[in-house]
Formats: C-alpha cells, structure tokens, sequence
C-alpha cells in the first residue's frame, strides 16, 4: 500500500532531531513537491492523533516563524522548542538559519 502525502511528510518530520527546526517548504521540496508548503502545513495540522507522534512543533515558517502556534493553543508551541533548546522571541525562533535542519541536506544518501 503506498503512503498518502501526508504519511510522507510525517515520515519526514519525525527525523527532525530534537533543537532543530525546518520549514513547511523545505520538507514539500524533500518529497519532490516544490511549492506544496501549504499542504505539508495542513498535513502538520491534522498529525494530532498519529501514531508515532509527529513533533509538528520542529516544523516552522520559511523565516523561523510559528505560524502554526496558534494551532497548539497558547504558547505550547514555544514552549516545547524552549524545552528542546530553541530560543524564541516574539514568535522567531532565534539564530534559526543555525538551527536549521534541510532534509534535503540531512537525509542526503
């Protein structure tokens, strides 16, 4: 049975080490869907009940941003990075261009 989109993007966020961040676009263009940011954020907003857990709060805009927090409900999108290390400040993960994890780069074969 072949995994759907989502399934796939899963996969790949799962692999994004802890204190490490990606982006919705750099995962859409891992998978060969160059310009399907959007749908890899829709996929991260319905990981909620997979099994394995998706850590969807590694997975930020592509300027370091949490769009997404308000999907977590308050500030546990935030609090979880910090709890992995990641500096936040006014929603921008801090020295994000370090921090960040292209699996393009990282699961290079």
């Amino acid at each position: 049975m072949e995994d759907n989109f989502f399934d796939r993007v899963y996969e790949v966020a799962r692999l994004i080490p802890p204190g490490r961040v990606t982006s919705y676009g750099a995962i859409a263009s891992y998978l060969g869907t160059k310009g399907s940011s959007r749908m890899v954020g829709y996929a991260m907003q319905a990981c909620g009940k997979a099994l394995p857990p998706v850590p969807a709060h590694r997975v930020v805009n592509r300027q370091g941003l949490l769009t997404a927090k308000f999907h977590f409900g308050g500030n546990l999108m935030e609090q979880l990075l910090q709890s992995e290390g990641v500096k936040v400040m006014d929603d921008q993960v801090q020295n994000f261009k370090t921090l960040f994890w292209d699996p393009a780069v990282e699961l290079a074969l």
